[in-house]
This record gives structure tokens, sequence and C-alpha cells, in this order.
């Protein structure tokens, strides 16, 4: 049995979609369906059987006897609202719950692939997996560290297969329900569908109009990783999960342009609340990925667009 935390979500969704490709259907997923509309998600994917997150940490805390059967642990449930300053609640949901899982996953010497994520780079330069590079600027980012690090505390005694993946900008099919924390590729749809025109910020952190640049990585190609660990249970560490190609929100409005053969761009003043906490510039150094084997290609910005953006407007 593989549990998928997060299988309603949008990275979680999709990787349940991957195991289904595989063959496997004897699927947990554990979430939280307060927001009702991220069964959509769910609706094309086999599962065995689904638990309320509150639900399946009371079973792992218990140690429930149903627990047993479990395989591997792909946690991908956690708050991933950038702008949520609730530490308390960024706490639990990020740190207290990921150790609850991981202590039963070493208890039981299961695989256990976390989501991590690139704000615990915060504002950089380099986006190494090191300590000296690691920044983060808001709790989201902090919380996240702070669970790679402790991972780091305890590396002696884990006997057992951890990876911790560090997310660049994923987009892709799925994240609707993200609604403001949805990718840029989903925002520059819906403007161009609803306006005819998109909107990108003019120029800050020392990048002209629309140059601020993301590395951004598309979710079929998070979900291969992802299964591809699931197959290397010898390989353990954490990860940047990124394309190595930064490209600015330009390039992504006229790949969106050009896929509706339509639309023109307008900038708009750089809010002042987002100066101190915007990353202006991200690129995944993907050398640890590669070194230990990792070699599929990634999925071009252009493909990986207009993909995307043929599975949105097909209605």
């Amino acid at each position: 049995m593989i549990v998928v935390t997060g299988g309603a979500g949008f990275i979680g969704g999709q990787i349940v979609a991957g195991l289904n490709k595989l063959g496997r259907e004897d699927i947990v997923v554990v979430d939280d369906l307060t927001d009702g509309k991220k069964f959509k998600n769910l609706v094309a994917n086999k599962i065995a059987d689904y638990f309320d997150k509150a639900e399946f940490r009371k079973l792992i805390q218990e140690r429930d006897s149903r627990c047993d059967q479990i395989e591997v642990i792909f946690h991908q449930g956690a708050c991933s609202t950038t702008t949520e300053w609730d530490g308390g609640y960024m706490m639990d949901n990020n740190y207290s719950y990921s150790k609850e899982l991981l202590h039963f996953c070493l208890e039981h010497e299961l695989p256990f692939i976390y989501a991590s994520s690139a704000a615990v780079y915060g504002i950089n330069s380099e986006f190494i997996e090191d300590p000296k590079h690691e920044k983060p600027i808001n709790i989201y980012g902090y919380s996240k560290l702070l669970f790679d690090n402790y991972i780091r505390n305890i590396k002696s005694k884990i006997n057992s297969q951890i990876v911790g993946l560090r997310y660049f900008n994923v987009y892709g099919f799925g994240e609707a329900h993200k609604k403001n924390m949805a990718s840029v590729i989903y925002h520059f749809n819906n403007q161009l569908n609803e306006t005819g025109s998109l909107k990108l910020f003019q120029g800050s952190h020392g990048c002209l109009d629309g140059e601020q640049s993301r590395d951004f990585i598309f979710v079929d190609d998070v979900v291969s990783i992802n299964l591809w660990f699931m197959n290397q249970p010898d390989i353990s560490g954490i990860f940047n999960i990124g394309t190595g190609n930064p490209c600015s929100f330009n390039s992504v409005a006229d790949a969106v342009i050009d896929w509706h053969k339509k639309g023109e761009k307008k900038y708009i003043p750089f809010p002042d609340s987002l100066k101190e906490s915007y990353q202006s510039f991200t690129e995944a150094n993907v050398f640890k990925l590669r070194s230990i084997g990792y070699d599929k290609k990634f999925t071009s910005l252009n493909d990986g667009v207009n993909s995307y953006l043929d599975m949105l407007n097909k209605n």
C-alpha cells in the first residue's frame, strides 16, 4: 500500500495518476477536503481509500494496525501559501506533521519521500543544497528548512530511504484550487481569456520590466522524479527539483501569447508589500540530482506551456 499525503492537491494528485500508470491502485490518499473543489483531482484517479488528514495523523500517532500495510509514503501535504503568516498553523502543518510521518517510517524502515521547497533559499543568487545558501524570507520557507535540518541532524540514526525534494516553480494541470498560489502560466491564461492582456510586474530588484526570472518545471517532470526515487531505495538526501534553466516572466507571457495567437503584455507597479519577500530570481543547481543518476531530459518551457494550455483550454 502506497500513501500519498496531499493526494487531492496539485503535485500529490499527479503522483497518484503516475502511480496508476504503473499499475498501482493500492493507494491511500490523505488530504483535507475542506476546500471541496479539490475532489476534481481525485475523480480520474484510482485509489483504494481516503483519509482526512486529522484522522490519518491519529492513526499514525497510535500506530494503528491499518498502517501496517504501508510500503512507502509520498508526503506532499503541506500549507504552501507563501503569504501565510500564522506561524503556529504553518509549523504544525509543515513541521510537526512531517516529523510524525518521518518517525513512523523510521520505526518501520519505510521509504519517505517528501516535498521541500526552493523557498528555503530566499533571496539568493546561488541555489545549492548547502546551509550557507539557505536564508528563507517567510515562515513557509522556514518551516521547510527546519524539517530539512531535522533530517540532517538525525542522519546517523536513519536506516531507510529518506528523500527531500526542493521544488522550484512547478506548473501544470491540477493546480486551479491553489488560486493565488497557482502558477503564473495559469493566471496568464485566465487573464488573456478574460481581458486579452497579461499583467506583469514592472522592473524591480535590479530587473527590467517583466524580466524577473524563475526556474519553472513542468509537473510531469516532478512526478517522474518522485517515482524514480521510489525505484532507487538506496538513494537518500535532499535535492533541488528544477530544470536549471531560469526563464523570465516576459518569456512565459510570450509563450502563452504564442499559444493563443493573440494578447498583449501590460506592466503594473511592483507591490510595496512584496519588496522584502519576493524571489526575483531562482535557478536550481541540479548537479546533485544528476550526479546520482537521474538523467531524464526536462520538459522545455514552450513544450510544457503548450501541453498545459492544451488541457486548460480544451473545453
